[in-house]
């Protein structure tokens, strides 16, 4: 089934010093390739698939063995918190379970709405989630192991992991060194665990000040000592903790995979036919262009053209009349204005 995928963009909000903040996020924007948005939409897809094995077995006593082997499994997986997997197992026992004497529909219907509001990071109290032997609501002492209960969850369902996308960190050089270390270590961290784990992998998208930045790692020596290597070494190392992109020799036969799965992901996003319109001709028409302006190593300049063509396509249904030179000098000039007038937003804790 492949990996299950959450992109988060850290802000005001969602900063990276307060990981539990960046788990709610994280929660809120899992993807999968089945379809499912969010925890709850993967978790009700699940509830789902047990319906033949739960909902319909024969008489109660086998669906409550079933439901008690289920709950076993979930406890025992390797590094699963006990309230994760009694959060999983009550919602099971929610959506099979008889209703009993004078129970109304409307209480489940509360029951699982309260089940949901606690796997989204909601602020729950220890009576509203007592009755399902839950006992913490989301906090900074137990939000990382919940993603571990996360990824072994992905696991369980037959997934290989989870691909975390994070963006903006930049934004945490304005705050004071207290809040900028206490990010810094959250970043430490995920980079010691990922090199251990084999199913999760975390990409920071950062800017080149974040490295080399007074305020940026090299403030924090737990992290520097991890990534200040980049740039000593002139051959470019793919599996390295940090690549840089302006160094990455992608050729013409990339970028034109690389073009191709932007149009995927342009389709499955606005559910749209963008092959018809944005063909492979016009993505290698968009390759020689631009190394005809000697401009073919700037991947990120390719990127945005691409995007742009499939957000003109898709909205006038035509690229007829484009001029591919410029197109590509305003998206140039495009660039160089966001990156003057990139300011990121200053504040404290």
């Amino acid at each position: 089934a492949g990996f299950a995928v959450s992109f988060v963009v850290l802000t005001r909000e969602v900063p990276m010093q307060k990981f539990e903040l960046v788990y709610r996020e994280i929660v809120s924007k899992l993807a999968t390739a089945s379809g499912t948005r969010g925890l709850r939409g993967l978790i009700a897809h699940w509830l789902d698939t047990l319906q033949p094995h739960l909902g319909e077995a024969p008489d109660e006593a086998t669906r409550a063995a079933r439901v008690e082997s289920l709950a076993e499994t979930l406890r025992g997986l390797d590094g699963m918190d006990l309230n994760f997997a009694n959060g999983l197992t009550a919602l099971v026992q929610n959506r099979f379970r008889p209703l009993a004497g004078e129970e109304m529909p409307e209480a489940r219907e509360i029951e699982r709405h309260t089940l949901y509001e606690w796997f989204e990071g909601g602020r729950l109290s220890k009576r509203e989630l007592r009755s399902f032997q839950i006992f913490d609501s989301l906090n900074k002492t137990n939000s990382k192991r919940l993603l571990v209960s996360l990824i072994e969850y992905l696991r369980y369902l037959g997934y290989q992991g989870l691909i975390l996308l994070l963006d903006e960190l930049e934004t945490v050089m304005t705050q004071s060194s207290a809040v900028r270390n206490a990010a810094y270590e959250n970043v430490r961290l995920f980079i010691d665990n990922a090199e251990q784990a084999h199913h999760l992998h975390v990409f920071f998208s950062i800017i080149p000040d974040v490295i080399l930045a007074d305020k940026g790692f090299k403030s924090y020596d737990a992290l520097w000592s991890r990534v200040r290597s980049v740039g000593e070494n002139r051959r470019l190392n793919y599996r390295s903790i940090v690549i840089d992109l302006h160094r990455t020799p992608l050729e013409v036969p990339e970028l034109l995979e690389l073009g191709k799965r932007l149009r995927r992901i342009h389709q499955c996003a606005y559910r749209w036919q963008a092959e018809p319109i944005v063909t492979d001709a016009f993505i290698q028409q968009v390759c020689d262009t631009q190394q005809r302006m000697g401009l073919l190593p700037e991947v990120r300049l390719f990127i945005k053209q691409i995007v742009r063509y499939l957000d003109m396509a898709e909205q006038d249904g035509t690229l007829e009349g484009i001029d591919l030179t410029d197109q590509i000098v305003a998206t140039q000039k495009e660039i160089a204005q966001e990156q003057a007038e990139q300011q990121p937003p200053k504040w404290d804790a």
